[in-house]
């Protein structure tokens, strides 16, 4: 019930819809008791004694209450679903809010299937319990309560008799609904499956069907699925034998009620619509508790989707702005600094990532970052615009630690375009505008065309204008990379990163793409992560990292002469050709006279 509490925050904003609907609800439960009574007097003083008039007086105010009810229980469904839809929205918003504030760090320990189901299946759960709960949670208990009042003061005596088969259905009541919860959390959980599962496979469809896996896939799919379904029918088995109990007990309560009640009616001291309205009484407060079988089904769902969605909201995003962080200033110079930098995962300790990193980028500067695949690349430009925070040491930007300014205004000044090139569902236009919303025409048809992306668009039917499909399925590799690279120049930014961000385009594009970077942001300070050579030649400082170390630093020229790590990859890629036509003579390395002749093949990608 605490995960529950921590959520009626969200039911607050629409106390009055449920309120107005509690009333409502209140008056239906009266009109609901009324009725028995009304039956006794047409028995009792309407049949017995012959008074035709009774009885069509009473029959008009039992027609009258039905309609009265019926108005009121449109009432109570329509404010009801008002105060359940519009708690469902703010949850829906608060999760999505709180997954957008998640660091790298949170996102690496989620699945997309699992948020997914956050966000859908959870919340519905919790909307229907909001609404079941105005609808009928509290008519079940005001029934109950009011049927036992209205039995006790029809007949003490046979009230009493009946108490202890309430009990005993209050204990089988108590029974299901402690053990639901926990089934219905492995309902959750299974679903988490099937929503990641399916979520992998749409996504990843076109993989699927070069590799011919797509019976793999259904197996796989078939695994979750027949999982889910097999927990769900050992859920509703479950729930389905509470009626049946439950109703069982309604009928010895109703046997007792006219076996006992025919006694007294034949001792003279009860009357037979004495005996009906009791018995409409029984049924009033037994009905509830079968009522209540559905509300209990709702209950147990909602409080295991209240634990899954807590679990979202309770968390902390791993990178947070400090009580006192400060705006970084509009006009900056970017410099970016690493001072004996060292980072590895959360959970991971024994497994540095980065290890004693330094290295400085002077205003202006393009920095290349080469090495292999895993050696730490992306890992050193994220810790820039704290996607994660250093485990140790300190990453500067204008003399100021990165940790000590706020978020947004530490990543208005930088411009990202990372390995994977992501466009939404829109126009290009819109793509390519989308961290800067309010550029002209002008500035995005420079930034495009700085990104050798202007005339493959421009050959589109509708140009600028032209619809993005899922994913960017109508565009290729290259043309998406060429317009995330447009989206990070239109934006100015004063530190630039490239996330190996020319890898599927064309030897010669990039080449153009990178002239036009050194006119464009010539004012800025570059990263360029890479594994491409070529990528990285102009470079003013190229960086080689091998398993988290920097392990050569300087320029082109300099490396060929001073690195055989850097030689080796110059070679394995372009040759040593190149490198004497040039006349670029590799100086000898007695330090690295210990290291084997050939490098791994990893390094030598």
């Amino acid at each position: 019930m605490n995960h529950i509490r921590k959520l009626l925050v969200y039911v607050r904003p629409y106390w009055k819809e449920a309120v107005v609907a509690l009333i409502l609800l209140s008056s239906l439960v009266v009109f609901d008791l009324s009725i028995p009574r009304l039956i006794q007097r047409i028995i009792d003083q309407g049949i017995n004694q012959n008074n035709q008039g009774v009885v069509l007086q009473t029959a008009a105010i039992m027609i009258l209450i039905s309609v009265l009810s019926t108005i009121i229980a449109i009432g109570n469904n329509i404010y009801s679903i008002r105060a359940g839809e519009g708690t469902a929205r703010d949850l829906r918003e608060a999760l999505f809010l709180k997954i957008q504030s998640f660091s790298f760090g949170n996102l690496d320990q989620q699945r997309t299937g699992q948020l997914m189901v956050r966000l859908t299946s959870d919340v519905a759960a919790i909307k229907n319990l909001t609404q079941i709960s105005l609808r009928i949670g509290t008519r079940a208990p005001l029934l109950m309560v009011g049927s036992l009042i209205l039995m006790i003061s029809t007949s003490a005596p046979l009230a009493f008799t009946m108490l202890p088969l309430l009990a005993v259905t209050s204990i089988i009541m108590v029974f299901f609904i402690t053990r639901m919860e926990p089934l219905f959390i492995t309902v959750q959980q299974k679903l988490d499956r099937l929503n990641t599962v399916l979520q992998e496979n749409i996504s990843g469809v076109r993989l699927v069907k070069s590799f011919v896996r797509a019976d793999h896939e259904a197996e796989r799919f078939e695994v979750a699925n027949e999982d889910l379904t097999a927990r769900s029918i050992k859920v509703m088995q479950f729930m389905s034998s509470m009626g049946p109990a439950l109703t069982m007990c309604v009928n010895i309560g109703v046997v007792i009620v006219i076996y006992a009640g025919g006694l007294q009616v034949a001792q003279g001291s009860m009357s037979v619509g004495q005996i009906v309205a009791f018995s409409n009484y029984l049924l009033t407060t037994m009905s509830p508790l079968i009522m209540m079988t559905m509300l209990a089904n709702t209950w147990a769902a909602g409080i295991a989707s209240a634990k899954r969605m807590n679990e979202i909201l309770d968390t902390t995003p791993q990178v947070l702005d400090q009580t006192d962080a400060q705006l970084l200033p509009a006009k900056t110079l970017g410099r970016v600094v690493f001072e004996n930098v060292s980072f590895h995962y959360i959970g991971n300790s024994h497994e540095q990532v980065l290890a004693d990193i330094n290295l400085t980028a002077e205003p202006g500067q393009t920095v290349a970052i080469l090495g292999a695949t895993g050696a730490g690349k992306s890992t050193l430009v994220n810790l820039i615009p704290r996607f994660y925070d250093a485990t140790s040491g300190r990453v500067l930007f204008d003399g100021i630690d990165v940790r000590l300014l706020k978020q947004d205004s530490l990543l208005a000044q930088i411009g990202i375009v990372p390995q994977e090139s992501i466009l939404f569902s829109g126009t290009v236009r819109e793509n390519i505008c989308y961290g800067k919303p309010d550029a002209t025409d002008e500035e995005v048809i420079a930034a495009a065309m700085a990104a050798q992306a202007h005339d493959f668009i421009m050959k589109m039917p509708k140009q600028y204008g032209t619809h993005v499909e899922q994913r960017g399925a109508n565009f290729s590799g290259g043309q998406k990379q060429r317009m995330a690279i447009a989206r990070a120049l239109l934006m100015r930014p004063r530190i630039l990163i490239l996330d190996d961000s020319t890898s599927s385009v064309d030897v010669e594009t990039e080449t153009k793409i990178q002239d036009a970077l050194d006119a464009l942001m010539q004012h800025s300070t570059s990263f360029v992560v890479a594994q491409r050579i070529s990528t990285v030649l102009k470079a003013d400082k190229i960086v080689v990292i091998d398993k988290g170390r920097i392990v050569a630093e300087g320029t082109h020229r300099e490396l060929m002469q001073s690195s055989l790590i850097y030689r080796e990859i110059y070679d394995s890629q372009l040759g040593a050709g190149p490198r004497l036509e040039a006349g670029i003579q590799a100086a000898p390395l007695p330090q690295l006279e210990t290291k084997p002749a050939s490098r791994p093949a990893e390094v030598r990608a």
